[in-house]
């Protein structure tokens, strides 16, 4: 009862239990880490495979705070996650302890509390070419790092430099992009077709990404896990667009990915060979997710090349509504809509990356 009576003075007391008690929580986190290693937040940037809002209040039509988004998250709420549930930066936090969900860094219901064990940064459709977020009118990779200096200022605001300089070097951060270049961008616009092939638009994108960890790492940031971009090819809507009448997968598209995706490893290694004290990481979601998509009745599901929601065909964002039959449940789908997988596939995406990754990046 006694804390009910602490005065506006006692707020670095309140902090520092929180601290305390959030150290203590997240050492019950189901990753196991090594004897005095913790990891104190966790923060997310990229696009709409780890954004988990920030795109609800601007004037585009890449959201998804309505139904049937969120349909089996915390009893049907549609948060602006492009899933049925969590995204991949939830589960991570899940995971590793930090947290139940990670919070959008602009939603307007944000706890000062939530900042010290980290936000997501991230905006669906956004992506490394400039033009990309400019096109769907969403949150630049730009921005998203004046966002976190905003971030930074205000918790060294609220527990000090040393205490703020702890979290930035031994949080870990999830970088996500490059879909919505290749699919989006490049192929569906065609607004970079003429000024760049293939081999040069990669290059474009791996070097933005790459300036983009810069970015990261001279802000204090250590512990680095970017993403490679998914088989694009092989997801409903662009079978649809791009894969005939059969809709197989573009292999126009995933010849891109993956082409980008060996040239960002090469990157990434070199920056980490001269980033001291870093861990920076290539995560590979490429090959386990095409595994998953072409032997998907050996993981338990029963339709792969449509989403849940709608016809499964095309329905994303604003096509995805409460307007649209969807299916009665998602756990047999590999796709939630027509773009992003189900909660049960990114647990599954999860769980291989925390098993082949987190040493080299813990």
């Amino acid at each position: 009862m006694a804390f009910m009576h602490l005065t506006a003075s006692s707020a670095p007391l309140l902090l520092s239990l929180t601290l305390i008690f959030g150290l203590w929580h997240r050492t019950e986190g189901v990753v196991k880490l090594p004897p005095n290693v913790s990891v104190p937040a966790l923060f997310a940037f990229g696009d709409s495979i780890a954004d988990t809002g920030n795109n609800n209040d601007l004037k585009t039509l890449v959201k998804c705070n309505f139904p049937p988004y969120g349909k089996d998250f915390q009893g049907g709420n549609p948060t602006g996650r492009f899933c049925n549930g969590k995204v991949p930066s939830d589960i991570l936090a899940e995971e590793l302890g930090v947290k139940e969900y990670l919070p959008a860094y602009l939603d307007p219901n944000l706890k000062s509390s939530d900042l010290l064990t980290g936000v997501c940064f991230a905006s669906g459709a956004s992506g490394y070419d400039p033009l990309t977020p400019q096109i769907a009118s969403v949150i630049p990779l730009s921005a998203q790092i004046d966002m976190f200096k905003e971030y930074i200022a205000k918790v060294k605001g609220m527990v000090g430099e040393k205490r703020t300089n702890f979290i930035l070097a031994n949080s870990l951060y999830l970088v996500v992009g490059g879909s919505d270049d290749i699919a989006n961008t490049y192929f569906v616009a065609h607004a970079r077709i003429l000024q760049y092939d293939i081999p040069s638009y990669t290059d474009l994108m791996v070097n933005s990404a790459t300036d983009f960890v810069k970015e990261l790492y001279n802000l204090g940031a250590r512990r680095l896990a970017v993403l490679s971009a998914p088989p694009i090819g092989c997801v409903p809507s662009q079978r649809t667009l791009a894969g005939g009448l059969t809709r197989k997968c573009s292999e126009k598209y995933n010849n891109a990915a993956k082409l980008f995706n060996s040239k960002l490893l090469k990157h990434l290694d070199s920056l980490a060979h001269n980033s001291p004290n870093s861990r920076i990481v290539y995560i590979d979601v490429y090959n386990p997710l095409l595994d998953i998509i072409e032997n998907y009745q050996n993981y338990g599901y029963k339709v792969m090349d449509k989403g849940c929601c709608g016809t499964g065909d095309l329905e994303v964002a604003v096509l995805c509504n409460p307007l649209d039959a969807t299916c009665s449940n998602a756990s047999e789908y590999v796709f939630w809509d027509s773009y992003h997988p189900t909660e049960g596939v990114y647990r599954k995406l999860v769980k291989h990356v925390l098993d082949k990754y987190i040493n080299r990046l813990i």
